[in-house]
């Protein structure tokens, strides 16, 4: 019985058509394209009441000063929210001695200008803390494939070599196997370093007298790695 069914080529290399494996790799350093920022806003009452008023107002007056740098944001989520009772730490019993709220904020911005500006303002804000900025690339910038393309680029001209120095030529590509997938990187935000700036009780300056920070874009790693497989016609071991 016959069948027109191709028979597949060997996991190995032949002395017909052996094979070379090689690693391609790239590392580019590119401009970040995105900052983030994580403001945790606070309120502490003698009452739960209090404190809930209290964290209402603050979070508001924060969620209208972002949202007034219209489309220099591009994203603003809230996250974490907590009421908390602090007890007393002397006599019978448990009391309540004043009751904590937090609730948490993280903001993204493509428009460097202002990052400075609003962080400052927000750090100028009664009970609020400011962490970052991060900087990122976006998921689908175009860094990415660049980086993906000089990496197969290099695996290629390598195998090329190994190909040439034993006096062969590449045949076909057996395989391409992009080490991404396996040790897929996490995109969000790392652990925050601190915070850039907190303000207690008191009154707030006017948003004129605020000083805007100075701050300089950190470069960002694009690293691209790929494992590639090829074939190469018979080699001229006696050159």
């Amino acid at each position: 019985m016959t069948t027109d069914t191709p028979t597949p080529a060997p996991p190995y290399g032949t002395p017909d058509a052996p094979r070379v494996a090689v690693r391609g790799e790239a590392r580019l350093e590119v401009d970040p394209e995105i900052a983030r920022i994580g403001v945790t806003i606070g309120a502490r009452g003698t009452d739960r009441r209090t404190a809930l008023d209290d964290l209402t107002r603050r979070n508001a007056e924060a969620l209208t000063l972002i949202k007034s740098y219209g489309d220099a944001v591009e994203k603003l989520e809230t996250g974490a929210f907590s009421i908390s009772p602090e007890l007393t730490k002397h006599g019978r019993g448990e009391r309540v001695r004043a009751y904590h709220g937090r609730v948490h904020l993280t903001v993204e911005l493509a428009d460097f200008t202002a990052l400075g500006e609003l962080t400052t303002r927000l750090a100028d804000l009664d009970l609020t803390q400011v962490g970052g900025p991060w900087w990122a690339l976006r998921p689908d910038s175009p860094a990415h494939g660049q980086a993906r393309r000089q990496a197969v680029r290099e695996a290629v001209q390598r195998a090329r070599e190994y190909a040439e120095a034993i006096g062969a030529r590449l045949a076909a590509l057996v395989e391409l196997a992009d080490l991404g997938a396996e040790n897929p990187v996490a995109y969000g935000m790392p652990p925050a370093p601190g915070a850039l700036r907190s303000r207690g009780f008191g009154g707030a300056e006017a948003a004129d007298a605020t000083p805007a920070l100075d701050l300089e874009p950190q470069r960002q790693t694009v690293h691209a790695q790929v494992n590639a497989r090829f074939t190469m016609t018979p080699p001229d071991l006696g050159a």
